[in-house]
């Protein structure tokens, strides 16, 4: 969602920031903004639009210092404005903050902080976060401690950057959860903040990465690494290969690695602009959907390949139980041949990481002959999927270089939740209430997938136990049928252990010949609609030899007493499970595949962008 980019030093302050922040336009924004201390005042240049906005307003009204901090920001609370644009300056005039993330429970303290004389000049939830700071930083605290104490009050996955004109020698950054990573560049007699190394990398090759629940101090001279509780930590630097691809891992091993702890800001980076928290209303302006016509649908077919397919198939539980709306999930590559019954009152919706799917590209041109309207849930912008479309959705997931997919499958599993909310919204299919109630589950997403993340050392040592065996069988049921496809293509995919995905109620029906103890059984089970009938496929399996691998939902007092690892996963909204559920598939496959030696990142014979057919 958004891009960060700090530096204090000896150069202008406003050049560095621009340029580091263009580096990062591959995340997508709806506003810009810096703040750079001259001559002893903050002063900030902001404005909704692209980048080319800002510098014009620099231009204009020039703005030259030592010290600044940048952000490009996409919505979530308040519309794209001028205003709403960070960065955000409390009311003394003297603490500026930048941010990354959304703060669960801002209402409140937006309420509490009103009640004691804040006067709050935006409609985001990141400003009360300067407000709290204020509030330390007027009873004699310094900008660290006033930074540390307000850290305390907010719920959610953030990252901050914080300058004050009071102590114009330090850049103050922490980051707490998930929500995009801080990394603090080294130079020579001046420092630089950011969100991605690719922001400074021209700058410095030495790195320093924030953990989740670290704060950073920086200065012209030196850095301090701090937890949240005070204590000073030793920074550990990385030095960067100029190697630009191996430099944008950061301390990841492998990007696939790297991508998969991206996805909390990868989801948040796909609501951000979309949901509009404080009304409870979805907004999807590039997909051209007027109530009208969606009134008039009466069928969706989702098409796509791999990963995206298994996206569309949850796409399908989603959009029909929301809003009521028939929906069919094909194959791209088989699509055309079967002669497909469409006109004009059915949309094809394709899903594409790259938009340039040949068997998919074909598929939609099979459908616009027919009659159909075209949609398109696509990654990279500009592609020929988006260009063919009547309309679209931007997965706003940031590049992804891994050939396996991670990052690009949960942000259209959001993206298609999405839709399904607007659909059954501008079609009368929910009420009031199940909208609100189903656009405030969304809020929980970002958090609950970096709990799943947090949890990757268990993932670790279950794929030590599994990394010598040489086939798997998912079972999964409901709306986590295709997370068990997905788990097995990711396992295939990179480790080369032949694995299956199967329906649980089908397990009966053939595959249950197959278990003994040589083929693990991985068996998502979370706490849904499905959960007693998953109980009953692990039973079966347990009575056959099988070695059992549940994803559990935590606090499950009956699947440890059956299974022989579990896999946590937090409380999740049933219709969002397949995010979280995920997560650990995820894991699993690569640090399999990690622990056997194998290239991760480019798995033989596979391609990120199948354009052939």
């Amino acid at each position: 969602m958004c891009g960060i980019v700090g530096y204090i030093g000896d150069r202008d302050a406003t050049l560095v920031i621009l340029n580091g922040l263009k580096r990062l336009e591959y995340r997508g924004y709806d506003s810009a903004g810096l703040a750079v201390l001259e001559n002893g005042h903050i002063e900030i240049r902001r404005d909704a639009g692209k980048l080319s906005r800002l510098s014009l307003l620099v231009d204009e009204t020039p703005v030259h210092g030592k010290l600044g901090i940048g952000h490009t920001r996409w919505a979530t609370h308040g519309e794209p404005s001028a205003r709403n644009a960070h960065p955000h300056l409390g009311n003394t005039g003297d603490v500026v903050l930048v941010h990354n993330g959304i703060v669960e429970n801002f209402l409140e303290l937006k309420d509490e902080l009103t009640a004691m004389g804040a006067i709050f000049n935006s409609e985001t939830d990141s400003e009360v976060i300067v407000h709290l700071i204020e509030r330390y930083y007027s009873t004699g605290k310094n900008l660290v401690e006033a930074t540390r104490l307000a850290l305390g009050f907010i719920r959610g996955a953030h990252s901050i950057v914080v300058i004050s004109s009071r102590e114009p020698d330090k850049i103050v950054a922490a980051r707490i959860g998930n929500a995009g990573g801080v990394v603090v560049g080294l130079g020579e007699n001046e420092n630089f903040v950011a969100s991605d190394i690719p922001a400074i990398l021209e700058y410095t090759r030495q790195m320093v990465f924030l953990e989740s629940s670290q704060m950073a101090v920086v200065s012209k001279k030196d850095i301090k690494v701090l937890s949240l509780d005070g204590k000073e930590i030793e920074p550990q630097v990385h030095t960067i290969s100029w190697d630009a691809a191996a430099a944008e891992k950061g301390e990841y091993r492998h990007f696939m690695q790297k991508e998969i702890h991206e996805q909390v800001r990868s989801l948040t980076d796909t609501l951000a602009g979309r949901v509009d928290f404080k009304t409870s209303r979805i907004r999807l302006p590039e997909l051209n959907l007027t109530e009208s016509f969606a009134k008039q649908i009466q069928k969706i077919v989702i098409i796509a390949c791999g990963t995206a397919s298994h996206a569309g198939m949850v796409g399908k539980t989603l959009i029909e139980r929301i809003a009521r709306l028939p929906v069919e999930v094909d194959i791209a590559s088989e699509f055309r041949y079967r002669d497909p019954i469409l006109d004009d009152k059915t949309v094809v919706l394709a899903i594409s990481q790259s938009g340039e799917t040949a068997d998919t590209l074909a598929a939609m041109e099979e459908a616009r002959s027919k009659g159909a309207a075209l949609w398109s849930i696509v990654n990279v912008v500009g592609s020929q999927a988006m260009r063919l479309a009547n309309g679209h959705i931007a997965m706003q997931s940031g590049p992804e270089i891994g050939v396996a997919s991670t990052k690009a499958y949960t942000a259209p599993l959001v993206d298609l939740y999405m839709l399904a909310v607007l659909l059954g919204d501008l079609r009368g299919a929910i009420k009031p209430t199940e909208r609100e109630k189903l656009i405030a589950d969304l809020r929980l997403i970002p958090d609950l997938v970096g709990q799943c993340l947090e949890r990757e050392p268990q993932t670790e040592a279950v794929a030590r136990a599994l990394m010598n065996t040489s086939h798997c069988l998912y079972l999964g049921r409901g709306v986590n049928m295709p997370t068990a496809y997905e788990g097995a293509l990711k396992l295939k995919e990179i480790s080369y252990i032949h694995a299956e995905g199967y329906p649980a109620g089908e397990m009966k029906h053939g595959p249950i010949a197959l278990i003994d103890r040589q083929m693990p059984v991985i068996a998502i089970a979370p706490r849904d609609p499905w959960y007693e009938k998953m109980l009953s496929q692990v039973e079966q399996a347990k009575a056959r030899g099988g070695i059992v691998i549940a994803l559990a939902t935590d606090g499950d007092e009956r699947l440890p007493d059956i299974a022989d690892h579990i896999l946590w996963l937090p409380e999740t909204p049933w219709l969002l499970s397949p995010v979280t559920a995920v997560i650990p598939l995820q894991l699993l496959a690569y640090h399999i595949a990690a622990s056997r030696g194998l290239d991760v990142d480019q798995p033989r014979n596979l391609a990120k962008s199948v354009t052939v057919e």
